[in-house]
């Protein structure tokens, strides 16, 4: 689709995303399989309930039976039938630093996933496509080690303060200063986890009142944060601008329930790569609509900052947009540079504002020193303060490979969602019998991979979801995606209808398909 035309130039790049729709069979026979699993629930439940079969869940007490049921809701229900048959697939111990290979301990279950017990044997040299590693700067040598260590030393691992009273460092005024100018924006200020920055700032932020407009596949936190703030709550179309438009005429047109007073504020609340999609926001549609309808927009780029941009500097730069038109600019150090927390960048009086006001700064204690040096060391390499050009290197390599990955898995006949820049891959699964294969069948192959159901997805939209990382050599990345394809033709996986043509002569930017018949 060309966005340049059908968007008044506001697009200075291809913006290619993929979104296939589920064939009918595939969509019919997940049903029946969670029609059936959750026949034999049902089964499973009566028998327990008649000692037919040993219980082994959370339980009432005889005492407390006439009480309000504490264990008795569907999620319940999925996680005894459904959740515990394939519950060896997630919580895998990993017993090394989380690199483009790990170490992983080995685990066995005697009684169908209730219980593990750990062999003693360790599972070595593991190719990690699952962690969010991006940049590659989570490892145990080089620079950004070094001068962790080195802090440590000196500072100590704990601050044992808020910032409000003695826990604010040195160390932290030179990484917000840092960060303010990693982003081109007056100020920031760093948290000392991501998703308390989501969750405890937007209240801050908005209250009764207010209107918070959120795409409806926001993350956990983003959600959270608005249903604590007290704020009326819409919710738009995934990435659908004409959804979007029409929420803030509504809102504008017709004001607050009942008493029709304009809203105090509109925060438009997204995301700039979406982590279970791959999908990446449409900024400039959102920017275009948020200054005609006088909103706010509060950008969230835990996946997309050091993952996306030329050199590294999140969604607003890969689109080449000003980053003053986005008011709130929210990111996590977790991912890219390998660390923990979080931060918020805009304006001197927004950050001003939420040093006094917010539950995260308030209360909560100061990141710890080595996490701030090891945060510091990587933000310069990947500005290329430390005199070298490994952080654009590293960059330049997590997009290479990040293309050649999603080409090849289409070009395989899988069905892949979101942007082809968007190093987040999700393969789609359906069947809920095929995520728990998924997964043991990669790992029997030394692939490390997770895999994804309900909650987190639609319940028949189950997929395996890969990350690539800088870290990733294209042997690495060719080793698994030869196991990917056996596993596939192994469990069926290929249904997509638009395979990709491999073409050695494909332009950069072009994808080319040929629709196949079935």
């Amino acid at each position: 689709i060309n966005h340049i035309v059908h968007n008044g130039g506001l697009y200075k790049r291809p913006f290619n995303e993929a979104f296939e729709e589920t064939p009918m069979l595939v969509a019919v026979l997940t049903y029946v399989g969670y029609g059936v699993l959750t026949l034999f629930g049902y089964l499973r439940d009566f028998m327990r309930q008649w000692k037919i079969e040993k219980c082994q869940n959370a339980t009432e007490r005889e005492e407390q039976k006439d009480f309000v049921p504490l264990y008795q809701d569907f999620e319940n229900f999925y996680n005894r039938n459904l959740y515990m048959r394939i519950r060896d697939s997630w919580n895998r111990p990993i017993c090394s630093v989380p690199g483009a290979k790990v170490d992983m301990m080995e685990r066995v279950s005697h009684d169908y996933n209730w219980t593990f017990t750990y062999t003693g044997r360790v599972i070595k040299d593991i190719i990690n496509m699952g962690s969010y590693n991006y940049l590659g700067f989570a490892q145990k040598t080089g620079a950004c080690q070094e001068a962790a260590a080195k802090v440590l030393s000196q500072y100590g691992a704990g601050v044992c303060s808020t910032r409000q009273e003695m826990g604010n460092l040195d160390k932290h005024e030179e990484l917000e200063k840092l960060v303010a100018r990693f982003l081109g924006v007056e100020s920031a200020m760093a948290y000392g986890m991501g998703f308390a920055t989501n969750s405890m700032n937007i209240p801050a932020l908005v209250g009764k009142g207010c209107l918070i407009l959120s795409d409806e596949l926001n993350h956990a936190s983003l959600v959270l944060g608005a249903r604590l703030s007290g704020a009326t709550i819409r919710i738009f179309k995934h990435n659908n601008m004409q959804s979007l438009e029409k929420l803030l005429k509504d809102a504008i047109v017709h004001g607050q329930p009942r008493t029709r007073r304009p809203w105090k504020k509109i925060l438009i609340l997204v995301e700039g790569i979406y982590s279970m999609e791959g999908s990446i926001v449409r900024l400039p549609e959102v920017i275009a609509l948020k200054k005609k309808y006088k909103s706010y927009l509060y950008l969230d780029e835990a996946h997309s900052i050091g993952a996306l941009g030329p050199s590294g500097r999140g969604v607003v730069e890969y689109f080449g947009l000003n980053p003053e038109d986005v008011d709130v600019m929210m990111g996590t150090f977790t991912k890219s540079f390998g660390a923990a927390g979080g931060y918020i960048g805009g304006k001197k009086e927004l950050i001003d504002y939420l040093r006094t006001y917010s539950h995260s700064a308030a209360y909560a204690t100061s990141m710890s020193p080595p996490v701030v040096e090891q945060i510091i060391t990587s933000v310069k390499c990947i500005m290329g303060e430390d005199g070298t050009t490994i952080g654009e290197a590293r960059v330049q390599q997590l997009a290479e490979n990040t293309r050649y990955f999603r080409r090849r898995l289409k070009e395989m006949g899988f069905i892949i969602y979101g942007n082809e820049d968007s190093p987040v891959v999700p393969l789609m699964l359906y069947m809920p019998a095929k995520i728990g294969a998924f997964g043991r069948e990669m790992l029997k192959r030394n692939i490390g991979v997770v895999v994804v159901g309900f909650p987190a997805t639609p319940i028949i939209e189950s997929r395996a979801r890969f990350c690539l990382s800088a870290a990733h050599t294209k042997e690495m990345l060719d080793t698994a995606l030869k196991e990917i394809n056996e596993v596939g033709d192994l469990l069926q996986l290929k249904y997509s209808r638009r395979r990709l043509v491999p073409l050695l002569d494909r332009p950069f930017d072009e994808t080319t398909y040929e629709e196949t018949e079935d």
